[in-house]
C-alpha cells in the first residue's frame, strides 16, 4: 500500500506545481496529458500485472529459473511494444489528443508536456516487466525503495525545472523523462543483483523466450492489454466530457480523479497481494486456500475503504483547495465533494477481484466483465448528462461497482473450471 501511494506522487506532485502556475489551461493541459499517458502507457500495464502473476505460479510449480524466464519474456514483449510506440509516435500522439479533446490553449501547452515524456516509453515498459518480477518474487521492500526514490526525484526535478528554472510545463515532461530512466537504472541493477544468476541460465537455454514458449505468456497479456484498454476508454470519456464542459470544469475533474487514483493505488495494495497470493495458490491448485485468500482480502480492503472515505469527508475540500489554480477551479472541485467521499467505497472490490483473476490467470473472464461494465457505463453517461458534472461521476461510481458485480457472478463457475 505505501509503495502504491508513493507511485501516486507523479500526479500529485505534477498537479500541484502546475497549480502554482496560476493558469487553469495549463492545469487543464497537465490532466490532459496525465490522461494521454494513462492511455498510452498505462495501458501497457498488463506487462507488469502479467509478468506478477505468472512469476508467482511459476514459483510454486517449477522454481526460480521459470520467473526468470517470465521475466524475459516481459522485456522481449516490452522493449517490441516501446519500439513501436516510438516509430509511431508522429501520428499517434495527434490522434490521442484529438481524442481527449480541449480548447486551443489546453491543447498547445498539452502537445509541450506529451512530446517530452513520450520518449520515456523505452523505460518505462522494461519498468514494467522488472517491477512485476519484483513483485511476484515478494521484494516488496525493494519496490518501495524504488518507487519512493523515483518519485521524490520526479517532484525534485519538477520543483526546480518548471518553477525554478521557469520551463514551465516542458520542465514537467523533463522531470518524468528522467526519473523513468533513472528508476529503470536502479531496478535492473536491482534484479542483476538478487537474480542474475537464474537470468544467465535462462538466456543460456534461450527456450523461454521462442515464439512457442511466448504463446502462453501473449495469451495472457493480450487479453489483460484489451482490458486495460477498455478501461482507458472509460477513463477517456470521463475527460472528454469534462473538457466539453470548459477548461474549469476540465481542470476541477483532473483534480478529484488524483485524489481517486491516490485511494486507487492505496486500494490497490490489496490488488497486488491477491495477484501473488492467489498466484501461489492457483500454482499449487489448493482451491481452499485460494478461497480463504478471496474473502480475506476483500474484508481488509473494505475497512480500508471505509477509513478512506472517512478522510476524504473530513479533509477532501481543503485537498482540493490546495490544488486548485484558480478560485473557480476550487469552487468547481468543491461541488464534487461527495463523490470524492464515494468512490473509494465503490471502486474496493473491483480492485481486489482484478488481483484474484490475474494472479489465477483468468483474464479471459477479466476482459469480458470490463466490457460489460463500460457498456453500461456508456449508457449511464447518456441517461445522467442533463445532471451536468455531477452526472458524469455518479456513471463512474456505477462503473466501477458494476465490474464488481459481474466478476463476482463469474468466479463460481471460474472456480469449479480452475479447480477441478
Amino acid at each position: 500500500m505505501v509503495t502504491n501511494v508513493a507511485t501516486a506522487l507523479i500526479g500529485m506532485g505534477d498537479m500541484w506545481i502546475v497549480g502554482q502556475l496560476g493558469d487553469a489551461p495549463t492545469q487543464g493541459a497537465v490532466d490532459v496529458g496525465a490522461k494521454l499517458f494513462a492511455a498510452l502507457f498505462t495501458v501497457m500495464n498488463f506487462l507488469k500485472t502479467g509478468t506478477t502473476g505468472l512469476v508467482a505460479q511459476a514459483g510454486t510449480r517449477q522454481g526460480s529459473q521459470a520467473q526468470a524466464e517470465v521475466l524475459l519474456k516481459g522485456l522481449a514483449v516490452g522493449l517490441s511494444i516501446a519500439a513501436a510506440m516510438l516509430l509511431l509516435k508522429p501520428v499517434l500522439l495527434p490522434l490521442l489528443l484529438d481524442a481527449l479533446g480541449a480548447d486551443a490553449r489546453v491543447r498547445t501547452a498539452a502537445v509541450i508536456y506529451a512530446d517530452i515524456r513520450y520518449w520515456s516509453a523505452p523505460a518505462v515498459m522494461a519498468n514494467f516487466a522488472l517491477v512485476g518480477f519484483l513483485v511476484g518474487r515478494r521484494q516488496m521492500r525493494a519496490v518501495l525503495a524504488i518507487e519512493v526514490a523515483y518519485n521524490l526525484l520526479n517532484v525534485a526535478l519538477g520543483l526546480w525545472l518548471a518553477l525554478g528554472l521557469d520551463w514551465g510545463i516542458a520542465g514537467i515532461g523533463w522531470s518524468s523523462f528522467i526519473a523513468e530512466f533513472a528508476k529503470l537504472a536502479v531496478t535492473a541493477a536491482l534484479i542483476l543483483r538478487i537474480a542474475g544468476g537464474d537470468l544467465g541460465a535462462a538466456l543460456r537455454m534461450r527456450s523461454g523466450i521462442t515464439w512457442r514458449a511466448l504463446g502462453p505468456f501473449l495469451a495472457v497479456n493480450r487479453d489483460l492489454f484489451l482490458r486495460t484498454v477498455v478501461l482507458m476508454v472509460a477513463i477517456a470519456a470521463l475527460t472528454r466530457l469534462g473538457a466539453e464542459r470548459g477548461p474549469v470544469v476540465l481542470a476541477a475533474n483532473g483534480i478529484v480523479y488524483q485524489i481517486f487514483i491516490l485511494s486507487a493505488l492505496l486500494l490497490d495494495g490489496f490488488e497486488n497481494a491477491a495477484q501473488v497470493l492467489n498466484g501461489e495458490r492457483a500454482g499449487a491448485e489448493d482451491r481452499d486456500g485460494f478461497r480463504a485468500y478471496v474473502g480475506a482480502i476483500l474484508w481488509r480492503c473494505f475497512g480500508l475503504a471505509c477509513l478512506v472515505a472517512v478522510a476524504f469527508a473530513l479533509f477532501g475540500t481543503a485537498i482540493t483547495d490546495s490544488f486548485a489554480a484558480t478560485p473557480e477551479v476550487a469552487a468547481e472541485a468543491r461541488r464534487l465533494w461527495p463523490w470524492i467521499v464515494a468512490l473509494p467505497l465503490a471502486g474496493f472490490a473491483g480492485f481486489v477481484l482484478d488481483g484474484v483473476f490475474v494472479g489465477a490467470s483468468w483474464t479471459r473472464a477479466l476482459l469480458l466483465s470490463m466490457a460489460g461494465a463500460v457498456a453500461g457505463y456508456g449508457v449511464l453517461l447518456w441517461l445522467t448528462w442533463p445532471l451536468g458534472n455531477h452526472g458524469l461521476w455518479l456513471s463512474f461510481c456505477v462503473f466501477l461497482v458494476l465490474r464488481a458485480v459481474l466478476q463476482l457472478a463469474m468466479m463460481p463457475r471460474l472456480l469449479r473450471r480452475s479447480f477441478a
